[in-house]
């Protein structure tokens, strides 16, 4: 049954697990390098993988062997790299010129907006909420994640070169300590 304050609660934890925001000097430098964004495509993929996530995720998991700490750590290496591009202003992850035009997928579908901790957060949210909150709260984070995606080259123009450089590196530290965190909290020795 469909709740309000469910919903609401749902969307802004995922909101702020998501991030778009903070994401958006990693977008451009994605449109920058792939000369524009598939806003389409990088929704709709994510939107499978959250959905897919919501309602097979454990079972996935399981199936490979995975527990939800290693997928955790293995989303937070990716994070950790795409920092350091960020911070170092190098490319580490570099172009596979059979996969033209992936830059919408690997590495904004997935791990940006459908990492790890967003997938985890899901199987979270599902043993809380009701399925169909939780659903509610994944579209309504897929148009907001779809509006900021489509405006990135209207967002580069407004924070121009130099901020977008400030920004970059910002936000880079700032993507390193969540991946910091993510492998922290789930490594175990």
């Amino acid at each position: 049954m469909l709740d309000l304050k469910e919903i609401f609660s749902v969307s802004l934890i995922l909101f702020s697990v998501i991030d778009i925001l903070g994401s958006i000097p990693f977008i451009i430098i994605i449109r920058k390098r792939e000369g524009r964004i598939q806003s389409e495509k990088a929704t709709i993929i994510s939107a499978v993988l959250m959905v897919g996530f919501l309602f097979l995720g454990q079972s996935i998991l399981k199936l490979f062997g995975l527990d939800v700490a290693s997928f955790a750590v293995a989303g937070a290496i990716v994070i950790f790299i795409v920092a350091m591009e960020m911070i170092l202003g190098i490319t580490l992850i570099k172009d596979d010129p059979e996969a033209s035009g992936s830059g919408s997928v690997v590495p904004l579908a997935f791990p940006l907006i459908a990492g790890a901790g967003t997938l985890t957060t899901i199987l979270s949210l599902r043993a809380v909420y009701a399925e169909v909150n939780v659903l509610v709260g994944i579209v309504v984070n897929l148009a907001f994640v779809y509006l900021v995606l489509r405006s990135s080259a209207w967002l580069e123009r407004v924070i121009g070169k130099s901020g977008f450089a400030v920004l970059r590196r910002v936000f880079g530290v700032i993507l390193l300590a969540i991946a910091v965190k993510i492998f922290k909290s789930n490594f175990s020795f």
